[in-house]
């Protein structure tokens, strides 16, 4: 056997995950962690091996700033995006080719999923630019052999027209946009001249009473797709029709659930904070990266038929957990009851202020018809169930701010003053 087809056989019976640790150990951040847990990387082999690797953590990665995890010469970089960066140093993530084309091949996988077809016209508002979204978007569109759309993000109009004029069938957007068009094709009264069929939303947690108000008022099916910026970007996965939890791409990802405390990896089934192994990616290869996500693996096969796995949607993020008065709570703790109550559309806003020395709870919500007793209802069911105590204000439909990026559920003002 020549020394060629020696390698070739080798590379044959090693697996993904050992491939992608020796690509990223040649890195010299990797090869520290590899260094300091006394691990080569080929004794990585399963998945189990992982528990004994650190994790990477976003911090980590601002402070590699801007290239410094970057594997292969520059010369194979073709693209870079980067975080939002709304805190700190943003992290820069450079592509190579190929982790261009994996990314529009799992993008087209979420639209085959939401049974999207290259008949399809797709108008795509999330934004161009560094950020991830909108170019992700429409490669995978381009890829399926769609009509793509790109509107990118505001002049809410201009939005509407294009929906009418082109007979746009798909939407993609964040959860909060995508009720805004809906309540403004409403209100200008052309809900019934849309062609439209389906959205994929995502980008921010969104409830199943969001889900509902825009389903019913755009008269469409939605999907749940998800995605991070250090990850690729948005199309790592997606719900299916049955809308029974996420189903991931994992012939290119690893996810392993953590308790976000202990740092120990829970079984199947339990919930905790996901962790993300890049299989494939070549420009900035990820080892158990810690996504602050709560979610948990779902372990039956889904009913649809489909051999990717699942994750629950998304409960919320480890690290926006709401501190008041001795008591801790999460937003998707609030979403939960709020989905308890028909009247409510699922808009909210929480409002956390200091008044001569404490610390005060509001809850803003949105109720279909506002009435006499509902407030004090939630407020009672709030306190009974997750020990908070929160004063409640209703307000009618489309009153909370609108926006055409994430929402903003939580305002802590207890430090201004």
């Amino acid at each position: 056997m020549s020394t060629v087809e020696g390698s070739l056989a080798l590379d044959q019976v090693r697996t993904p995950l050992e491939k992608a640790m020796e690509y990223a150990a040649q890195n010299e951040f990797y090869q520290e962690k590899f260094q300091r847990a006394g691990i080569r990387p080929n004794q990585i082999v399963e998945a189990e091996d992982l528990a004994a690797l650190p994790f990477t953590t976003k911090d980590e990665l601002r402070e590699c700033y801007p290239l410094k995890v970057m594997v292969p010469k520059e010369e194979e970089i073709v693209r870079i995006h980067s975080s939002s960066g709304t805190t700190g140093q943003p992290v820069i993530i450079p592509y190579t080719q190929r982790d261009v084309d994996v990314w529009a091949q799992m993008m087209m996988r979420c639209y085959q999923m939401a049974g999207m077809t290259n008949r399809d016209r797709v108008q795509i508002t999330p934004g161009y630019g560094l950020w991830t979204a909108g170019i992700g978007f429409q490669a995978g569109v381009e890829a399926l052999g769609a009509m793509a759309i790109p509107t990118g993000p505001g002049n809410t109009q201009r939005q509407l027209k294009m929906l009418r004029d082109l007979k746009t069938t798909f939407l993609i957007g964040t959860s909060s946009y995508g009720l805004l068009l809906a309540e403004a094709a409403m209100e200008e009264g052309i809900l019934a001249e849309l062609k439209l069929q389906r959205a994929i939303l995502g980008s921010e947690r969104w409830g199943e009473r969001m889900r509902e108000r825009i389903e019913e008022l755009f008269g469409i099916e939605t999907f749940d797709i998800y995605g991070l910026t250090e990850v690729y970007g948005p199309g790592i996965g997606i719900d299916c029709h049955l809308h029974s939890g996420i189903h991931y791409w994992s012939d290119y990802l690893l996810f392993e659930i953590i308790d976000p405390e202990t740092e120990k990896v829970l079984p199947p089934g339990e919930e905790g904070e996901l962790v993300i192994t890049t299989l494939a990616k070549e420009g900035l290869p990820l080892i158990r990266y810690r996504t602050r996500d709560l979610t948990r693996i779902i372990p039956e096969p889904c009913p649809c038929g489909s051999p990717y796995p699942r994750i629950e949607r998304i409960h919320g993020r480890s690290d926006d957990m709401i501190k008041i008065k001795g008591c801790n709570i999460f937003p998707a703790q609030i979403e939960q009851e709020i989905n308890r109550f028909p009247d409510f559309t699922g808009e909210y806003r929480v409002i956390l202020k200091r008044t001569e020395g404490r610390d005060e709870m509001t809850v803003e919500l949105e109720a279909l018809a506002p009435q006499e007793g509902l407030g004090e209802s939630f407020a009672q069911t709030l306190r009974s169930r997750t020990g908070m105590l929160a004063k409640v204000e209703l307000c009618g439909p489309g009153q909370l701010p609108r926006t055409e990026k994430k929402a903003k559920r939580v305002l802590d003002k207890r430090d201004l003053g």
